[in-house]
């Protein structure tokens, strides 16, 4: 799985991973990519996303797991960069009734500020 990238054409997210559409990049390796959100619910929040192409969290598997595990110490790595030592949130919604509307796993990295609820 390393350094895999599987794009699918419908997919928003895929279209960033490939460059199609612009995107205010905080980090990039073989594996993950981060940027900012485009409607923002706090002073930072950042979406990280793998480049191989899984549907939510609901299709983590024994086989793509470590690249979900990528993502989080991704997360962790931009939380630093960005100086959320006070706290930060990491939401990961999946499937419709949760309020995923990209259907490609990633995670919000949210903070900046006390956080109350915060729908993304």
């Amino acid at each position: 799985m390393k350094g895999m990238t599987i794009i699918m054409s419908d997919c928003l997210f895929c279209k960033i991973i490939a460059g199609e559409i612009p995107s205010d990049i905080v980090y990039e390796d073989e594996n993950v990519l981060a940027f900012r959100d485009i409607a923002p619910k706090a002073p930072v929040h950042v979406l990280v996303i793998p480049k191989l192409h899984i549907k939510s969290a609901a299709d983590i598997t024994a086989d793509n797991s470590n690249i979900a595990a990528k993502c989080l110490e991704v997360v962790a790595t931009i939380a630093k960069k960005e100086h959320l030592d006070s706290g930060f949130r990491i939401i990961s919604n999946s499937g419709p009734d949760a309020g995923q509307t990209v259907d490609h796993l990633h995670f919000h990295l949210v903070g900046g500020t006390k956080l109350g609820f915060i729908e993304t």
